[in-house]
């Protein structure tokens, strides 16, 4: 499943991963996206930028189940608000032209990723 800037046309899905800032230095970028319920797993998770500074993110959500065991107990959702479980892919445009082999990432247990890219000198 590929997950863009807006919610399903059926409208059963409530917010998306991927909500992001973009902030701007005189040397770096910074971006902050919100990627709750993803999976914090090597295996799962990547986050790749190119040089003319697009920013690739692929993961795994764990929310948005139909139903949830939790402590020997089944519970049948009956609100669903989160990304749905599966694969999703986000893919976004920094303001200009990075050095991406200088680029340091934070993958949160509070489900933020930040990360910072210096830019590409002329």
């Amino acid at each position: 499943m590929e997950l863009g800037w807006w919610e399903s046309a059926a409208g059963n899905v409530g917010p998306i991963v991927g909500a992001m800032d973009i902030g701007e230095s005189d040397d770096a970028y910074l971006f902050r996206v919100s990627l709750l319920g993803v999976s914090r797993d090597e295996k799962d998770f990547s986050c790749d930028i190119d040089p003319d500074g697009t920013v690739f993110i692929k993961g795994v959500t764990t929310t948005g189940e139909n139903t949830v065991c939790k402590h020997s107990q089944i519970f049948r959702m009956q609100t669903r608000n989160l990304c749905p479980p599966g694969h999703f892919s986000i893919t976004f445009q920094l303001p200009g032209p990075v050095d991406h082999q200088q680029f340091k990432g934070n993958f949160g247990i509070d489900g933020m990723l930040e990360g910072i890219v210096k830019k590409r000198l002329s």
